[in-house]
């Protein structure tokens, strides 16, 4: 190894394990339990006809900026993406935090959390700025790039992606692996059964609205149709339409929730 990768090397190993990587990576898991429970009690108000809607990361964040002192809660939250987005693109790049190490597919899916969780940062900022969302709905964005030479190949690889992220979201659940990335160690009994149960339960619900997504996508490039293409509202309001759907819905949303005091719990015990 040369002595400038052995010098990116050292650098990179100090970076992750630095507390102040860790506080920021706390913060992060705290940020997106936020964003994931305003999305679940949205959807449940929807189930129960009390004015929620169906939304997805940017609707939650709106919806944090329309309230009161909101602007000041949102850069919160905004630091806290950004730090979460910092965490996992490190713990892909360097393939180890200070507690513990990563695996391929660990660093694969730390490479993707970041990129997801650096983009919705970037939507926080440009809402707090009066800048609106952004971004461009799936539909925009999925009939765009159908337009591209090759485009449908890549729409529906995204949609392959999304579905083998669904899988990996249901065997991290199912199979409890997240355990591995908690000191469960420090939790009393009663926490540890309520964490594993919010753990799997909230798992599953992301790998139903994961796998909806990218089945949306799938038919999208094969229909050569981007209105086929949904974002998380959609893949919400798919469920609400299904037969049994407010059942579902009210499932699913609640899943959310659950992963969301997860998320936040984890912030707590997360080995970083």
């Amino acid at each position: 190894m040369s002595d400038l990768g052995a010098a990116a090397k050292r650098e990179g190993d100090n970076l992750a394990g630095a507390k102040q990587l860790g506080w920021l990576a706390r913060a992060g898991l705290v940020a997106r339990g936020l964003v994931y429970l305003i999305i679940g009690i949205l959807a449940l108000e929807l189930v129960f006809g009390e004015g929620g809607k169906a939304a997805n990361q940017q609707d939650a964040l709106k919806t944090i900026a329309d309230q009161s002192f909101g602007r000041i809660l949102l850069i919160a939250v905004a630091i806290g993406l950004a730090g979460y987005a910092l965490w996992r693109l490190t713990r892909a790049a360097v393939g180890h935090g200070a507690e513990q190490r990563d695996s391929g597919l660990d660093r694969l899916a730390a490479l993707g959390s970041g990129i997801a969780y650096g983009i919705l940062c970037v939507t926080a900022v440009e809402i707090v700025l009066g800048a609106g969302t952004g971004s461009g709905t799936p539909r925009e964005t999925t009939g765009g790039v159908l337009g591209w030479t090759g485009g449908t190949v890549l729409v529906a690889i995204a949609g392959a992606v999304l579905i083998a992220v669904a899988a990996y979201q249901a065997y991290k659940g199912l199979g409890r692996k997240f355990l591995d990335d908690a000191r469960t160690d420090e939790m009393s009994e009663g926490v540890e059964k309520g964490y594993t149960a919010l753990g799997v339960f909230g798992h599953l619900a992301r790998a139903v609205v994961f796998a909806l997504i990218g089945y949306g996508l799938i038919k999208a490039a094969v229909d050569y149709n981007p209105k086929e293409a949904i974002g998380l509202d959609g893949a919400l309001r798919q469920l609400a339409d299904a037969s049994y759907g407010p059942a579902l819905l009210a499932l699913v949303a609640a899943g959310l929730a659950g992963f969301a005091i997860y998320s936040i719990t984890d912030a707590r015990f997360r080995k970083v």
